[in-house]
């Protein structure tokens, strides 16, 4: 493996770490179409309730869930980065390793 793969990991893994910080801040940018339709349900549904005087309370929670679908997609998605990124270094390592034993350093 090259260091081409692990910059290319590393620039992932930055990505993934700035849309998991925006959606902690509740910005929906970094948010797939399935927890985009589910935030605007949810919007929707809390905007009629309140228009008719009803609590919002459902409507609430339903935003907090697609907000924390979206923040354990991202982590679990960050997670797999780094343990990828651990491998192609453990790889290289190896590699490097065999090599010098052999005699090809």
């Amino acid at each position: 493996m090259s260091n081409a793969d692990i910059r290319r990991l590393d620039r992932e893994i930055r990505h993934t770490a700035k849309k998991l910080d925006a959606v902690r801040r509740g910005e929906l940018w970094p948010l797939n179409s399935r927890e985009r339709r589910a935030m605007a349900r949810a919007v929707a549904g809390g905007t009629y309730r309140t228009l008719q005087g009803r609590s919002t309370g459902r409507a609430e929670q339903q935003l907090e869930t697609a907000s924390n679908a979206a923040e354990m997609r991202l982590s679990a998605e960050l997670t797999a980065l780094h343990g990828e990124r651990q491998r192609l270094i453990t790889e290289t390592a190896r590699e490097r390793a065999a090599k010098k034993s052999s005699g090809w350093w």
